[in-house]
């Protein structure tokens, strides 16, 4: 029922699709958006932080973000570790699929977005929060504090190393708007090389900070 009205507000009001900016809406019943934004549900306390009330029946009030236990912490952190990580597994077939059919381009957007999860899924996992970055440069930057290797899976010191980490970075417009964007299947296979360890390496801290929110869980702090 709520579906359906929102889909017949959004028909009256949504009118010309050429010159109106789109608009989702998203319905969810309060118990369950005061129950995130209790938790520090990163999407709901940005909603709550940045949003504009449009109207309010004052019925309710918004619940204020409390501290959270370590199991609790623990049980988010595997749920957005293992969301983004699939995610990025996902992204990381189509760019096989992509490069095996010849569509480098397309292959690169699609290792972008797989960096992009896997950093996500860093950040995420130890702080519970996510930025709306899409830039690589910027969140490699962000996640280098958790391990040295980063910086050794992405080195930029010879022209080579800075074309294949610009590449990368700039695919998230570039392939998709850009028809003079220009890559290569030796850029690929290498980017694929390097993306393949950043797997390993993401797996492996996520799953090693996710046992220490168990371990401090279960001496009760």
């Amino acid at each position: 029922m709520a579906g359906q009205k929102l889909d017949s507000v959004e028909n009256k009001y949504y009118t010309n699709p050429d010159s109106q900016t789109p608009v989702q809406f998203i319905n969810d019943d309060i118990k369950k958006l005061n129950r995130d934004l209790s938790e520090g549900r990163y999407f709901y306390t940005q909603v709550k932080k940045e949003g504009i009330l449009l109207y309010d029946s004052g019925r309710f009030k918004l619940a204020r973000r409390r501290k959270l236990k370590y199991d609790e912490i623990k049980q988010q952190a595997e749920e957005y570790f293992k969301e983004k990580y699939q995610y990025a597994e996902g992204f990381f077939d189509g760019a096989e699929y992509y490069c095996d059919k010849g569509n480098y381009k397309l292959s690169a957007f699609n290792l972008h977005q797989t960096c992009e999860n896997l950093f996500h899924a860093v950040n995420l996992t130890f702080t519970l929060n996510k930025n709306k970055q899409h830039n690589l440069a910027k969140l490699l930057a962000s996640v280098k504090k958790y391990s040295d290797v980063f910086i050794i899976i992405f080195p930029r010191k010879t022209v080579e190393e800075q074309h294949l980490f610009k590449l990368l970075k700039d695919a998230y417009v570039e392939a998709r708007y850009n028809p003079d964007f220009f890559v290569t299947k030796d850029d690929i296979d290498a980017l694929l090389l390097c993306i393949r360890q950043l797997f390993e390496l993401v797996k492996r801290i996520c799953e090693d900070q996710i046992k220490k929110y168990e371990e401090l869980a279960g001496t009760g702090s």
